[in-house]
């Protein structure tokens, strides 16, 4: 099995510690874990275990304490184009339209591609997210799950190894994040797309993740558990409620949040 493993892993993260401030507690400490090419993980913990901060980290914005990422086979040092990110808020640039953002980013990844080049490549990838008909509208003229769309249409334009996302549907109505979801998924199997997800909704890890990545409390956070999604990866949101081991995943994740996540901590303290 470890053989196997060594030869699937793509990411692999070892012994990350995060200290803000000299003498104070580490915000979490010997985090270790790999992520496989084409693999869906999601990180779920209270606040103040220090999720953002390790997907930061991943993401080259903030450099760790101690420890350090490998992604296949080099060192993450610094941001990359070979690294997505898609933040709660969709920071899209509010003087451009939605084709525009994208088209940004395209050419960023791509600076000698021709302007219609760049152009249909934009359009693919809006509507990849079904935004086809909103191609001209504004951030401010389109709804928060729109822009979420926008935003990651132009992540995944860059055409990066790693998708990183910090709780990107928290702020959406329930319909919505839905929807999303399903298309975020589809994506990610039509493009093998490999991808590290922050979330607090239970329901939304199981129907998106391989694997769920279970934090304890902060400060000191540990990752307590890795927990494998035993659920077809053929499920939906409407179906997933029905498939064997759903009711049991999900009673084992709500535990841990409600009572084992603190005890956890208090442990290894």
């Amino acid at each position: 099995m470890s053989n196997e493993h060594a030869v699937t892993r793509f990411i692999e993260v070892s012994q990350l510690m995060k200290r803000y401030k000299p003498g104070i507690p580490a915000v979490f400490a010997d985090v270790s874990f790999t992520i496989a090419q084409g693999e869906f993980v999601c990180v779920i913990g209270h606040s103040g275990c220090g999720k953002s901060s390790i997907l930061n980290i991943l993401a080259g914005l903030e450099k760790a304490s101690s420890g350090v990422v490998i992604m296949n086979g080099h060192e993450i040092t610094g941001p990359s184009l070979e690294r997505g990110v898609v933040f709660q808020g969709h920071a899209l640039l509010p003087w451009f339209t939605a084709l525009q953002n994208v088209e940004f980013a395209v050419r960023s990844r791509h600076p000698k591609y021709s302007r219609a080049k760049i152009k249909e490549e934009a359009e693919q990838y809006l509507n990849m997210v079904g935004l086809g008909a909103a191609l001209h509208k504004k951030p401010s003229e389109l709804s928060g799950g729109m822009r979420q769309r926008v935003g990651i249409a132009r992540a995944f334009s860059v055409e990066p190894s790693l998708l990183l996302m910090d709780e990107p549907f928290g702020a959406l109505d329930a319909l919505t994040r839905g929807l999303i979801q399903e298309e975020l998924l589809g994506v990610c199997a039509r493009t093998h797309q490999t991808v590290f997800m922050i979330t607090h909704d239970v329901d939304e890890a199981i129907f998106l993740a391989d694997r769920i990545v279970l934090m304890s409390n902060g400060p000191g956070a540990r990752i307590a558990e890795i927990v494998k999604n035993p659920l077809p990866r053929s499920r939906t949101r409407e179906t997933m409620h029905h498939e064997e081991g759903f009711y049991d995943l999900r009673n084992h994740l709500v535990d841990f949040l409600v009572r084992r996540s603190a005890l956890v901590t208090k442990s290894v303290a």
